[in-house]
């Protein structure tokens, strides 16, 4: 399977404005890139003349850009075509969770508290609800099931700062607040979690009218690997494409913004491409009507 993905935004600025992007590809999926998603950056004022790209790898490995959007604002736009085996998430119920004296070094920082992730807020919740389950892969997904359930979904209810431990009590949001506080649960249990962010179209399922975004999941440790889960949509998903992984949002900005701006314009495709995807790369590509955000756009 073929899938074509990309962006287009348009950011408004007043004067130079410090950018640092993460839009790429994650690194693990550069080899299966058949067109690879170079940036391009240009001015709004003056589209001719392209912007210098700094491109450098974040603590966490994810691939980022920095520049200068100057005065006026700065366009953003990127393309290209992956390879993906079509198969959705793996399924492995046997995977049993590590006690944290087993768990990798480098992994334990998936265990502790984060930015939006407050295990300490959540530590007697998690183990009431979910303590008494078997471990492993089958207490992941009851993890999975109560957050999807437990929260509602809705573009309206998306707020940046919103945590995990206010989800929880609002019961409403969107596709980070759903990740995050799974992510928080299963921290609290000793499983290791983290947070991604990438490309997640209508593929397999039936297409969804709302205008296409990029998404938000987590991946959890077990059995020696992470697997992909997704609170929000609850079940496998074929298609996946990750641009970056973190602690939670806080390490996986989009764009952070080194001052004030104006999001003007913000379009996401994901589609199949190839024989019998003509249906459902016309539906895919959807538009985001012109919103206003802080210094901080994340998934």
């Amino acid at each position: 399977m073929q899938i074509r993905y990309g962006y287009r935004i348009e950011i408004v600025c007043e004067q130079p404005t410090a950018l640092v992007t993460m839009l790429d590809v994650h690194p693990s999926r550069r080899h299966d890139l058949i067109e690879p998603d170079e940036m391009q950056a240009t001015g709004l004022l003056v589209p001719d003349a392209p912007l210098v790209l700094e491109r450098h790898l974040d603590p966490f490995g994810n691939i980022c850009h920095r520049l200068i959007a100057p005065a006026g604002g700065v366009r953003l736009q990127a393309s290209g075509t992956i390879y993906d085996s079509g198969r959705p998430d793996a399924v492995m119920p046997g995977a049993r969770e590590m006690p944290p004296a087993e768990i990798p070094a480098d992994l334990l920082g998936f265990l502790l508290g984060s930015r939006y992730c407050e295990t300490d807020k959540l530590m007697g919740t998690a183990w009431s609800l979910f303590g008494h389950l078997q471990p492993g892969w089958s207490r992941v997904q009851a993890v999975v099931d109560f957050v999807h359930n437990h929260l509602t979904f809705g573009y309206a209810f998306a707020r940046n700062t919103r945590t995990a431990a206010e989800a929880f009590d609002e019961r409403i949001g969107v596709c980070r607040d759903f990740a995050h506080l799974a992510v928080t649960f299963c921290r609290c249990l000793n499983i290791p979690a983290r947070y991604c962010n990438g490309y997640l179209g209508d593929i397999g399922v039936p297409l969804n009218p709302a205008p296409m975004d990029f998404n938000a999941w987590f991946e959890v440790w077990l059995g020696g690997r992470w697997y992909a889960f997704d609170a929000r949509h609850n079940m496998p998903r074929i298609g996946r494409i990750v641009i970056a992984r973190g602690r939670d949002a806080t390490d996986v900005p989009m764009i952070n913004s080194f001052g004030a701006h104006a999001l003007q314009r913000f379009e996401v495709t994901t589609e199949e491409v190839g024989e019998g995807a003509v249906q459902a790369q016309a539906a895919s590509v959807r538009r985001l009507v012109p919103v206003d955000r802080g210094a901080h756009i994340a998934a």
